[in-house]
C-alpha cells in the first residue's frame, strides 16, 4: 500500500468515531447491529394519524437479532451522509429489513441504504470488516444498489406468498453463509416448506447477467414462485461480507397473523434461526464501539416502545415508530 493510501485510510478511521482496524481472530462478544427504518406505510399512518410518524421498524427484526446475542440501534431515514458515516463507526453491521416501500422516494429507505452500502464498501476496502444483511426488500435493495440503481430497477415482478424449500446450487457449501451449516439445517431447508416468502418482485439470473453481477456475487440457492419462476433465494458477495435472502427468516418465530400461514413448526423455527445466528457471528468480527456506555445507551432501541400493531390489523405483531413529521432533516 502506498503512503498516500495509508494516510487516506488513517484519515477515514479518524473521521469515523469508534472505527478501528480489527484483528478478526478476536471476536466481539457485545455486538450491536443497526436496523434501517423505512417510510411509514399508509396503513400504519392511518392508525396513528395524530402522531404522524415518518418511519418504522417491525419489531420481529429486532427480536431476531436479539435472540442471536446482539443488540439493536435503529437507523433513521431522511438523514445526510454524515449521520450514516458516524453511526456506522459505532456499530458492527447493518440489517436492511423487508417491507413495502418504493426505491424512488427522495431521502427514504433506498437513499439511506445507498449511503450505508457505499460507506460499507469504503470501510471494507480500507481493511475494516463491516457486514450487511438484506432480507426480502433489503435483499432486492442490495442487488439494485450493486446494479447502479438505474431508473429501470434491476428486478422483475413475480408472485410468491407461500412457504418454500431452497434449491441449493451445486457449490453452495463453498459459500461463507452455508459453509458451516449443520447437515440437519440444510436438510430442513432443502426438503421442507420452511422459508417464508412474501414478495411481488424478485431477482433472477438474467438480472445478475444483464448488470454483470455474476463476477461479484455468488448465488447459493433458488426458490420457485407461484407461477414456476425460479428466483434467487440467497446470495452473498464474493469480496465483501454482504449477504441477502429473498425470504423472511424472522417471521417463523415472531409474526403470527393467522391469514398469512407462516411456517411455525419446530423445524421451521430451528432452520430459520440459522441465518441471524450466522450474521451476528459475522458482525462479531467488527470491533467498532461507542465511546462509552452512556453514549451507547442513547442510541439503543430500548429508548423506544414497540406498539402492538397486530391488534390493529397489521401483518406485523409489533412496530417501532420514529420521528413525527417536521423533525426529519431536510
Amino acid at each position: 500500500m502506498t503512503l498516500g493510501a495509508l494516510l487516506l485510510t488513517a484519515a477515514y478511521f479518524l473521521h469515523c468515531e469508534g472505527a478501528v482496524v480489527i484483528n478478526r481472530d478476536v471476536l466481539n462478544d457485545r455486538p450491536i447491529l443497526g436496523v434501517l427504518s423505512q417510510e411509514q406505510s399508509l396503513y400504519l399512518h392511518s392508525k396513528f394519524p395524530e402522531e404522524n410518524y415518518t418511519s418504522y421498524i417491525a419489531a420481529s427484526y429486532v427480536k431476531d437479532i436479539e435472540k442471536s446475542g446482539a443488540r439493536v440501534v435503529p437507523i433513521l431515514i431522511g438523514k445526510d451522509r454524515s449521520y450514516y458515516r458516524d453511526i456506522m463507526g459505532k456499530i458492527n453491521g447493518v440489517l436492511f429489513p423487508g417491507g413495502a416501500t418504493y426505491f424512488n422516494q427522495s431521502h427514504g429507505y433506498a437513499d439511506a441504504g445507498q449511503h450505508i452500502y457505499e460507506l460499507a464498501q469504503e470501510l471494507n476496502n480500507a481493511g475494516d470488516y463491516f457486514p450487511i444483511f438484506g432480507t426480502c426488500l433489503g435483499f432486492e435493495l442490495l442487488l439494485i444498489l450493486a446494479s447502479g440503481r438505474g431508473q429501470k430497477e434491476n428486478r422483475i415482478t413475480c408472485r410468491s406468498y407461500e412457504n418454500r424449500p431452497l434449491n441449493f446450487t451445486q457449490n453452495f457449501r463453498k459459500s461463507k453463509m452455508f459453509r458451516e451449516a449443520s447437515e440437519d439445517i440444510i436438510d430442513i431447508l432443502k426438503n421442507k416448506d420452511v422459508t417464508v416468502n412474501v414478495h411481488q418482485f424478485c431477482i433472477v439470473d438474467d438480472n445478475l447477467k444483464s448488470h454483470n453481477l455474476t463476477k461479484d456475487w455468488r448465488v447459493t440457492s433458488y426458490s420457485n414462485d407461484e407461477n414456476g419462476v425460479s428466483f434467487v433465494a440467497s446470495i452473498e458477495h464474493k469480496r465483501y461480507p454482504f449477504y441477502g435472502v429473498q425470504f423472511h427468516p424472522e417471521k417463523s418465530s415472531f409474526e403470527w397473523k393467522l391469514s398469512k400461514n407462516y411456517a411455525h413448526s419446530f423445524e421451521a423455527v430451528k432452520a430459520n434461526r440459522y441465518f441471524m445466528d450466522f450474521f451476528v457471528n459475522e458482525c462479531r468480527k467488527s470491533q467498532h464501539s461507542f465511546a462509552n456506555a452512556a453514549e451507547e445507551n442513547r442510541y439503543l432501541i430500548y429508548n423506544y416502545e414497540p406498539r402492538f400493531t397486530g391488534v390493529l390489523g397489521s401483518s406485523y405483531q409489533q412496530c417501532y415508530m420514529f420521528e413525527p413529521r417536521g423533525t426529519v432533516d431536510e
